[in-house]
């Protein structure tokens, strides 16, 4: 058996950037070719329902594309249909060219173990189910506020829902229906031979094709990776298993190769698709792997797997959304600072839509970045202090327009030096911010 192929921790990196489409942050426009793209090279753009600043969605394009419409997204990812709704990492817009693949998901759901919750549930709803397919046949598409809930008793956890709204999440997990689109971020269910383009009739992949696909699709999107990469990248559906059998079946065809690659942390196997090889060089070889500046969604797809970010990047994140109040070090929605590929801070802001106001709670740069030294992991270009303190400011001032705000406010600074820096850099690209 031969060595595994050396290659050096900086090129997984900028290769990682690039499929991220972090290379150019915000320096492209929303169109379908540059969606798509983004989209197939990512695997997904995650959605979530928190919509403190804006929703998780609209801020991960506005990372890569700046300030866009969001009626000309509708148009182009439920009109045209260029993406659908699932799961991928958690809930998902996908390339609608990866539906037939996901349809292995979508009809397993119906007989597997992983849908034993859901067995359970028909068993004592299959009526609902019906008559909830039924009305979406006869007037969809439908939400499911367009289904009054019988029992009128006070619900709580996610498996108390009304029936109806399992019923529909149900039918959409298995295929039946599909998201048409979406009114105030509820969702809106048809048939899925009404929403895909080709009616969705395709073929079912076998088991095995899809974990290849899999596999494929989540080398693709982070262009090297661990074990646990794989496994936390593109986390739906679970199947360690699965994963195994796909990647020793694609190293023995020669699809997928192994790399020997030096990181920060434990010593890890690292695998790449042999096509990618020669992108690997020539991102290793690239003088300059990022250029610009943005902030990024907690739930960005470069973000899904935290623990390699600090491992490529030397960052350590938390979505603090989920931790306690009074043991919050950073905010409860901190955007990570990406400049010129690292991520030299991150901020914790908050859009009063009645205000028209974006209010920056804190802001925290890197320990580093403050004591202008140079910046942890592979990617070892001195940053410019400067030249990333006025990048920021710009970001925030597209971030405020793209969110409707007039204003800027901005709260704590650590380390307080950089206060007046940032203060003096946003009264620059933005005469109007009243900080």
């Amino acid at each position: 058996m031969s060595s595994p192929r050396r290659v050096p921790a900086h090129a997984v990196a900028a290769l990682f950037l690039e499929r991220q489409h972090l290379d150019r942050p915000r320096g492209q426009k929303l169109n379908s070719a540059n969606l798509t793209r983004f989209a197939e090279d990512t695997g997904g753009i995650q959605l979530d329902t928190i919509n403190v600043v804006e929703r998780a969605h609209h801020l991960t394009l506005w990372s890569r594309f700046g300030v866009y419409d969001r009626k000309a997204f509708d148009r182009l990812g439920y009109g045209r249909r260029l993406l659908y709704e699932y799961w991928a990492h958690a809930a998902c817009l996908v390339p609608i060219a990866d539906v037939p693949m996901w349809r292995h998901v979508m009809d397993s759901l119906r007989w597997s173990s992983r849908g034993e919750g859901w067995q359970r549930w028909l068993k004592k709803h299959d009526r609902v189910l019906q008559e909830v397919e039924s009305a979406i046949r006869e007037r969809g598409p439908l939400a499911s506020s367009d289904f009054e809930d019988e029992t009128k008793k006070k619900r709580g956890g996610w498996w108390d829902r009304k029936p109806a709204s399992h019923a529909l999440d149900y039918l959409w997990m298995s295929g039946r229906t599909a998201v048409h689109s979406r009114v105030n971020f509820q969702k809106r269910f048809d048939l899925l031979e009404r929403v895909m383009p080709d009616g969705g009739a395709h073929e079912l992949p076998e088991e095995s094709a899809f974990w290849r696909w899999h596999l494929r699709r989540s080398l693709h999107g982070m262009g090297a990776a661990t074990l646990a990469d794989l496994r936390m990248y593109l986390s739906f559906p679970r199947g360690p298993e699965h994963r195994r059998v796909a990647l020793q079946a694609a190293l023995a065809e020669g699809e997928v190769v192994e790399l020997a690659v030096e990181t920060a942390g434990k010593p890890a196997r690292w695998f790449a698709l042999a096509e990618d090889l020669r992108a690997l060089e020539r991102a290793g070889a690239r003088r300059v792997p990022s250029s610009g500046t943005t902030l990024l969604s907690p739930f960005d797809s470069f973000l899904w797997h935290r623990d390699r970010v600090r491992r490529l990047f030397g960052y350590d994140y938390t979505i603090e959304v989920y931790v306690p109040a009074p043991k919050r070090r950073h905010g409860y929605y901190s955007l990570p600072i990406f400049h010129d590929g690292h991520i030299i801070g991150r901020l914790d802001p908050k859009t009063h839509r009645a205000e028209r106001r974006l209010e920056l709670k804190s802001v925290h740069f890197e320990p580093w970045f403050a004591a202008k030294k140079t910046p942890p992991g592979p990617l070892k270009a001195k940053l410019d202090r400067a030249a990333a303190m006025a990048g920021t400011a710009e970001a925030i001032a597209s971030l405020a327009q793209f969110v409707g705000a007039d204003s800027i406010t901005v709260g704590r600074v650590f380390p307080a030096s950089l206060g007046p820096v940032l203060r003096r850099q946003l009264r620059g690209v933005n005469e109007a911010a009243a900080v």
